[in-house]
């Protein structure tokens, strides 16, 4: 088990929040952080403190990014013309983990960015073992021959804490996933609200 794996519920707890929208988050019985002093009264967050948090949320929601790997896609964002934090998202969720979570082939992103490290999927037919990897739209995902009878598979399709979105098709018999097209905020299903906004701030004031 990895270190972030192990840490995923600390991460709920520090953010006060079921990030992921999961039933076994400890959030649901207890809203304060974690560690010995996370039952003290919280003070209200500075604009900074905001900002900082709004990050923290989103690179946690992502399998708790490192600050680099995050800063790097932060700063592909802000290149493109757009909006930086539309940019943010939409490049988050090319992420070929991100896609294989969205497709609901496993139950968490933790288990997604495992799942394709080891090795159990193609995109456009050839095999890719690297969570980062960036897909395009029109690119199809696929679950290899050898590790489609994994038990893990049917139990996160079977689960009904989240759909899957619609710039993404599935096709559960297959176990194929197609990148139609590269979301905007209010297409991600997150169950909390997310704030990319002031993420840009954030990178814009330090």
């Amino acid at each position: 088990m990895t270190k972030r794996t192990s840490a995923k519920h600390k991460i709920d707890r520090r953010m006060g929040e079921n990030i992921w929208g999961r039933p076994k988050s400890p959030v649901n019985k207890r809203e304060y952080g974690p560690g010995q002093h996370g039952q003290r009264r919280k003070n209200k967050l500075s604009d900074f403190g905001t900002q900082l948090r709004a990050k923290q949320k989103l690179k946690g929601y992502y399998g708790d990014l490192t600050e680099k790997q995050f800063r790097k896609i932060y700063g592909e964002a802000e290149r493109v013309k757009g909006d930086t934090g539309e940019m943010l998202v939409g490049l988050l969720e090319r992420r070929l983990d991100a896609v294989v979570y969205r497709a609901k082939f496993v139950a968490t992103i933790f288990a997604a960015r495992q799942f394709v490290n080891h090795g159990h999927v193609t995109v456009n037919g050839k095999r890719v073992n690297i969570a980062s990897y960036r897909v395009s739209e029109g690119d199809v995902i696929q679950v290899r021959e050898k590790s489609r009878q994994m038990t893990a598979i049917a139990e996160a399709i079977a689960l009904t804490e989240r759909d899957v979105p619609d710039y993404v098709e599935v096709d559960n018999n297959k176990l194929t996933v197609k990148f139609v097209r590269t979301p905007g905020l209010g297409d991600v299903p997150y169950p909390v609200q997310m704030e990319p906004n002031l993420v840009v701030e954030y990178y814009a004031k330090n």
